[in-house]
Formats: structure tokens, C-alpha cells, sequence
């Protein structure tokens, strides 16, 4: 029975628990590539970058070299590494938003094309879980109620911060909803206006004309 709850509770963390996977991707010589990532305020990231040895067992050529650029969304550098083959960093948010890695790879004759492992880690992922059981002597259960108790606030923080993106979206709504509101009622009387003219102009004319 108490396996089973066990294996339940697990179960659980597993399914609430935010993962990463490494990242591969190829870029060729005097190309750009950008990855973004939507960071809360205060949450912790981790990347790591590495260029893949097309050669096992040779060092890696001269042509293998990055430029490294992790921004945030106010155009802040958090991170800068040049002509580099492999690298890491780390920082805590300062606000929230859009957060931006670009990897330049350098003009190469002939053209090269790097192969390019990437680990992006933001939140709760970004603990090693291994180490805080070895170093604190806890127990399974203990590290398990740790990690969920991390991952609630996580997701805590997360719905915190889509429910202001929502409230900022219904004052967007609302704004547009009374400009036009406004723009349509201008427009009417814009509309009520010419009309009104073009009647005026048109019993003038009539009644120099004597017509009416």
C-alpha cells in the first residue's frame, strides 16, 4: 500500500515538474539562429552551449567558433562570449519577459556548418536535485515533498503572472473597445455632417435657380 502511494505521489511530481531537453541544432557559416525563452521575474536559468566535434579523437577545427549573445527584452546583455566552442551562464531575472540566445557562427571559406548542443534550464529544472539529496542526507520522501513543494511555487508564480498578462490584455481590449466606440460615433457625425451640407448646398442652388 505504501508503495502504491509511493509510486502515485511520484507520479505526480513527475507530471508536474518542468522540464528541458538538450537543444541540436546546425548553423552555417556567417548565419545567425536565435532561440527565445518566456522567463518570469526571479526565476533562475541555466544554459550550456557546446559545438559538436565532427572529428572524435581530433580537436576541433578553427572554423568551429561561436559568438554568444543571451539579452533580455529591453535589450540588456546578460551574456557575451566571442569566438568560443563551448560555454555557460546563468542569471536570475530581473523582470519578466521574452529572454533571447543568438548564436552567430563566423564567415568561413568554405562554408561551414556547425552542429550546435544547447541546454536552456529556467526555474525548479535548473536544481540539481542528486546533490541536494547527497549533501542534505534526506530521505526519498523528504526530497520528493522538497521538489513538489518547488515546483508549486513555480506554477504559483507562473499563474501569477499569466493572470496580470490577462488583466493587461482586458485593459488592452477595453481601450481599443473605447476608441472605437469613439471613431465610430466621429465618424457618424462626420457622416451627418457632409450630408447636412449637401442638402443645404443643393436648396441653395435650387432656389437661385428658382426651382423651388
Amino acid at each position: 500500500m505504501v508503495e502504491s502511494r509511493l509510486a502515485v505521489f511520484l507520479l505526480v511530481v513527475g507530471f508536474l515538474s518542468f522540464t528541458s531537453e538538450s537543444l541540436r541544432f546546425d548553423l552555417k557559416s556567417g548565419l545567425t539562429k536565435c532561440i527565445s525563452e518566456d522567463i518570469n521575474s526571479n526565476s533562475m536559468t541555466v544554459g550550456k552551449y557546446s559545438i559538436v566535434n565532427p572529428n572524435e579523437g581530433h580537436p576541433l577545427p578553427d572554423s568551429h567558433k561561436l559568438t554568444v549573445r543571451v539579452t533580455s527584452q529591453y535589450g540588456n546583455t546578460l551574456h557575451s562570449a566571442d569566438h568560443q566552442d563551448s560555454g555557460q551562464f546563468s542569471f536570475a531575472a530581473a523582470e519578466a519577459g521574452s529572454y533571447m540566445t543568438c548564436f552567430f557562427a563566423p564567415d568561413h571559406k568554405p562554408e561551414t556548418t556547425l552542429t550546435v548542443d544547447f541546454d536552456w534550464r529556467t526555474g525548479v529544472s535548473t536544481k540539481d536535485w542528486s546533490n541536494v539529496a547527497k549533501k542534505g542526507s534526506v530521505e526519498l520522501m523528504e526530497l520528493e515533498l522538497k521538489k513538489m513543494l518547488d515546483t508549486v511555487t513555480t506554477i504559483h508564480e507562473e499563474m501569477f503572472y499569466l493572470r496580470l498578462k490577462e488583466e493587461e490584455m482586458q485593459e488592452l481590449n477595453k481601450s481599443t473597445s473605447t476608441k472605437m466606440t469613439v471613431f465610430t460615433l466621429l465618424s457618424i457625425v462626420i457622416c451627418l455632417s457632409v450630408a447636412g451640407m449637401q442638402l443645404w448646398h443643393l436648396k441653395t442652388f435650387f432656389e437661385k435657380k428658382k426651382l423651388i
